[in-house]
């Protein structure tokens, strides 16, 4: 499963974490770091879903920027 939304959305489902979710963005991704070791994007999504009780769109955008900023780790 790939990011079906564009950046500007990306972005305002992350500003909008904490307000939805109680959580902030730093809080899922720790959770998806002492989650299951999923591999496939969609099985992390969908944990999360069913975990959490997220949103598609939310958990989405949660799985997307925890794979953006583990592949910055991974350059740095």
């Amino acid at each position: 499963m790939a990011l079906h939304h564009s950046q500007k959305t990306h972005e305002d489902l992350v500003a909008r974490l904490p307000r939805v979710t109680g959580r902030d963005l730093s809080e899922w991704l720790r959770a998806l770091d002492e989650g299951p070791a999923f591999l496939r994007f969609d099985d992390r999504v969908n944990w999360l879903r069913s975990e959490f009780g997220l949103p598609h769109g939310h958990a989405t955008a949660i799985v997307h920027e925890y794979d953006l900023q583990r592949a910055q780790r991974n350059l740095g």
